[in-house]
């Protein structure tokens, strides 16, 4: 890499005041929190404020309204964010789709900073969206900005396109990208900066998702609620069988119990088994990060596989019964639980929806049961990703990494066990291009959580990250 690249490292350090008391502060202000209608016109501020630090930046920038709110027809979804830069692209030069959302999760409760004030304490920057995903965002614009302010040419074409709707659902993000097609025609690979790295210790590199199938189980009969004193032993109880059927889905070491499901997951290879045991991670970190010591495994490889590249099956609630601490007597009529399973390569949703809800009514059938029993698919399955570690765009990922932390930081390559659907939109348009997801925060920065932070060292590593990613992606032949 030339020497301009350091120049560019030396002007993010210098201009690091303003990317945190400027920048950044003005981003998390903006309670831009898309899971609530009425916030709608922060949404719209927010896209405003992004509009106006690209255009600042000479980016041609276009916003793209992706319809109504489904729970108010009134309201405008948050428009989609697309910026140019240069404004007219060099057909010489690679093109990098860069995307990012604005919105973030709404307050909650259990913070002891203001989760609308960015506040700073002790090297850690506090507030909702610092690393999820507001912070990440304006790092991709304080690569830009620092590259400018330092001279130093950017040497390939970046597609910068920011969605107000990810912590929703993106919904109609997936529609924009169909309709939309031809402004990715010229995109030669895309990075995802919206996830984490494995620890805090060492930077990581992201290339697979597990996905996720979201089921009901309903069991009912015809009656009214009834008293436990007159009618229980005399009756089928919807709970009781609903528990029975719970319990043939999973075992304690969460084995998943549906005939057929393990059988699809793809085999170990000895290159993946290989790519584990480099990993820099250990029982300590786990056991830090689940508040206990109620590991299923006792070692780091087997937890990691069966975090990431095995399905689990999570049973997640149930409702229409008691639950209060109170002595309760009912027989409740009509009681639904809900779980989720993960899927892994090669589990297609559909035929694990199918696995799923025929094996629940043979056992249901089996019980002998004269209640009623319903299960099936609640919303829409959302299929894994798989990306390549070992192409061009992920080399150039580990270079920039590298270069920014030190050759002793070779990053990790992870997958990660959660589901990040707008990945498969992006993929599905892009066809057979290369997407890697490159974090800047680490482990415990708390998205989603109170006292939501990412460490100032991070915020502005990170801007000389996805800036020194920029020209390793672009000198590869």
């Amino acid at each position: 890499m030339p020497d301009s690249l350091e120049q560019f490292f030396n002007k993010v350090d210098e201009l690091s005041g303003s990317f945190i008391n400027d920048r950044l502060a003005s981003a998390i202000k903006i309670q831009s929190v898309s899971d609530d209608p009425d916030k709608h016109t922060e949404l719209d501020e927010m896209t405003n404020f992004l509009v106006a630090e690209l255009e600042k930046l000479d980016v041609a920038v276009k916003t793209y309204d992706i319809g109504d709110r489904p729970d108010k027809k009134a309201i405008k979804l948050p428009k989609v964010v697309v910026g140019r830069y240069p404004k007219i692209s060099d057909s010489k030069k690679k093109t990098i789709l860069v995307y990012g959302h604005y919105d973030v999760q709404p307050e909650g409760t259990g913070w002891s900073h203001c989760p609308w004030k960015l506040e700073e304490d002790n090297g850690r920057l506090f507030g909702r969206g610092t690393t999820d995903d507001k912070g990440p965002v304006l790092s991709w614009i304080n690569a830009l900005d620092a590259h400018q302010q330092a001279k130093v040419d950017i040497p390939l074409n970046v597609l910068f396109c920011f969605e107000g709707m990810e912590e929703s659902g993106s919904i109609g993000f997936s529609q924009f990208m169909k309709n939309n097609k031809e402004l990715f025609a010229s995109v030669d690979a895309a990075c995802i900066s919206d996830n984490y790295w494995l620890t805090t210790r060492k930077p990581c590199l992201t290339y697979g998702l597990r996905g996720i199938d979201y089921f009901t189980i309903t069991v009912s009969h015809r009656g009214v609620q009834l008293h436990s004193g007159m009618f229980g032993g005399t009756v089928h109880e919807p709970l009781t069988d609903l528990v029975i059927l719970l319990s043939k889905l999973v075992d304690s070491k969460g084995k998943i119990l549906i005939p057929g499901v393990n059988e699809l997951v793809d085999p170990m290879t000895l290159t993946e088994k290989e790519r584990y045991k480099k990993i820099d991670f250990q029982m300590d970190d786990f056991y830090s990060s689940i508040g206990s010591e109620a590991a299923i495994y006792d070692n780091p490889t087997d937890t990691l596989m069966h975090r990431w590249r095995y399905p689990s099956l999570t049973i997640h609630g149930i409702s229409g019964a008691d639950s209060s601490t109170d002595e309760t007597t009912a027989i409740y009529p009509n009681v639904t639980a809900k779980f989720s399973i993960r899927t892994v390569p090669c589990m297609p949703g559909d035929k694990v929806a199918k696995l799923t809800i025929d094996y629940i009514n043979s056992e249901f059938a089996k019980l002998g049961s004269k209640n009623t029993c319903e299960a099936a698919l609640f919303g829409e399955s959302v299929p894994y990703w798989m990306g390549t570690p070992d192409d061009t765009n992920f080399t150039a990922g580990s270079n920039a990494t590298e270069r920014v932390y030190g050759t002793a930081n070779k990053p990790d390559l992870t997958r990660e066990g959660g589901s990040i659907g707008v990945t498969l939109d992006l993929q599905d348009t892009l066809a057979d291009k290369s997407i890697m997801l490159l974090p800047v925060g680490t482990s415990n920065d708390g998205a989603h959580g109170p006292d939501e932070k990412i460490d100032k060292r991070n915020y502005i590593d990170g801007a000389k990250l996805l800036g020194a990613y920029w020209h390793y992606f672009a000198a590869q032949a």
